[in-house]
């Protein structure tokens, strides 16, 4: 813990290119890729940034929800990041084999292209150079975006998203807000 409270120490000054680099090794560095079923013995369940931290495990939606919120955190605008689910496909290109997987999304602008943060791969890489990922929805504590669309269909993400409203209600009485 004392490390992610030096982390969001030093990189709160820094502009955000260098902020998403820097959190994105931290986690990626420090957590290791374990299923849900094994860490949690649940199918689907999103840890809180101290969960993931207090056992270093976590699957790629606790990656991205950990690293929205240290970014957060640290002062990078809510509107520039979205927790990203995305089709992934499995065995290259042009495989048609896809699994569900998350990412976190940096928008630098409202409208510019997003650059990809991900627990699989260590660089961060705009969308354009992730023809393996298929974007599906989006979503932060703003709103919910789906497919490309350019404004949230919904305000509310909670009224949505189930396990996002049940892991904000365990992040704010871990102290976040």
């Amino acid at each position: 813990m004392q490390d992610w409270r030096d982390l969001v120490r030093r990189i709160t000054p820094m502009p955000d290119a260098e902020k998403i680099e820097q959190v994105n090794d931290f986690f990626n560095e420090r957590v290791t890729f374990v299923d849900d079923i094994q860490v949690w013995k649940q199918k689907d369940y999103w840890a809180t940034p101290l969960e993931i931290m207090g056992i270093r495990q976590g699957d790629c939606e606790d990656f991205s929800i950990a690293k929205y919120m240290t970014l957060q955190t640290a002062g990078t605008e809510i509107e520039k990041l979205r927790i990203t689910y995305v089709k992934a496909k499995i065995g290259g290109r042009r495989s048609t084999i896809t699994q569900a997987h998350m990412v976190l999304a940096y928008y630098p602008t409202p409208n510019g292209e997003p650059l990809l943060l991900d627990n699989l791969i260590p660089d961060i890489r705009p969308a354009s150079r992730r023809a393996d990922l298929e974007p599906v929805f989006g979503f932060n504590s703003a709103g919910l975006w789906v497919g490309g669309a350019a404004k949230p269909q919904v305000s509310n993400p909670g009224s949505k998203l189930s396990r996002w409203r049940n892991l904000v209600a365990r992040m704010q009485s871990d102290g976040f807000e």
